[in-house]
């Protein structure tokens, strides 16, 4: 039993040590005795999506997403396809922008985004950047609840009803009419410091601002990428849960220094 996570763009989009996202997937696959292994995409490689169980796509500046819009291009249809078939996708910040329609610069130039998802970035004139406490949209929190086998162990995972970060991004990202959020922010700015929201989720497709890097500090949300993409392979999704107590420990200190409600 073996997960392929595809990490596209390492050496352009970890402007925030996104990579730490990659690594908490890693060891929490190797604390349950699962197999995983991480392929490197970068210009110029041509990926089959088909092999990949988890993408990761990190942060990056305007002009990393300029570079990368032709490179993404050719890529863009497989990985359409691999989406809509239930492939696990985490994208943060740039990443995040580059699956919706285009990015629209201070310059009022469109960069045009994949067009994996019905969303578009426009750049704002203030950065919104801070620490953020965002409470999960209900079904999400109930997906949880159904992916650990029983045990005393997981309760403290298990009863995280929330995610924390850190965001630094002036671009304002607005959602589609068919689109949900990841869920509601308590603290900080979200996708674009009016609607209240935060993420995306579209299948099983993860769009986020959040830095930190964000798994290590929500390793409940790594679980659920985790569990998806065993589902996907048709493999049993109840995973051992860990204990977790210096990961719940970061996840607890942000909440009570950070809230504002």
């Amino acid at each position: 039993m073996k997960i392929v996570i595809y990490h596209l763009y390492p050496d352009l989009l970890d402007l925030y040590g996104d990579r730490g996202n990659v690594l908490a997937l890693l060891a929490r696959c190797r604390w349950r005795g699962l197999e995983a292994e991480v392929r490197n995409i970068s210009l110029g490689t041509v990926p089959n999506f088909a092999e990949a169980d988890i993408v990761i796509l990190g942060g990056g500046s305007d002009r990393e997403q300029t570079l990368l819009t032709e490179d993404l291009k050719q890529k863009a249809a497989e990985l359409q396809a691999a989406v809509e078939s239930g492939l696990v996708v985490l994208a943060i910040c740039g990443g995040y922008q580059l699956l919706g329609q285009y990015y629209q610069t201070a310059q009022n130039k469109k960069i045009p985004g994949l067009g994996l998802l019905d969303l578009y970035t426009v750049a704002g004139e203030k950065r919104m950047i801070g620490n953020v406490i965002v409470q999960l949209e209900q079904e999400w929190q109930q997906q949880l609840s159904t992916i650990y086998a029983p045990s005393e162990a997981g309760a403290k995972s298990l009863a995280l009803p929330t995610l924390v970060g850190f965001e630094n991004h002036s671009g304002r990202t607005y959602l589609g009419s068919g689109l949900k959020p990841l869920g509601t922010v308590l603290t900080g700015y979200g996708n674009n410091g009016q609607d209240g929201f935060e993420g995306v989720r579209y299948k099983n497709v993860f769009g986020t601002y959040l830095h930190g890097p964000i798994l290590p500090k929500n390793p409940h949300l790594a679980d659920l990428l985790v569990a998806l993409a065993l589902k996907r392979k048709g493999l049993a999704t109840a995973l051992q849960p860990l204990t977790d107590d210096l990961e719940i420990a970061a996840h607890m200190a942000i909440k009570e220094r950070f809230s504002n409600k």
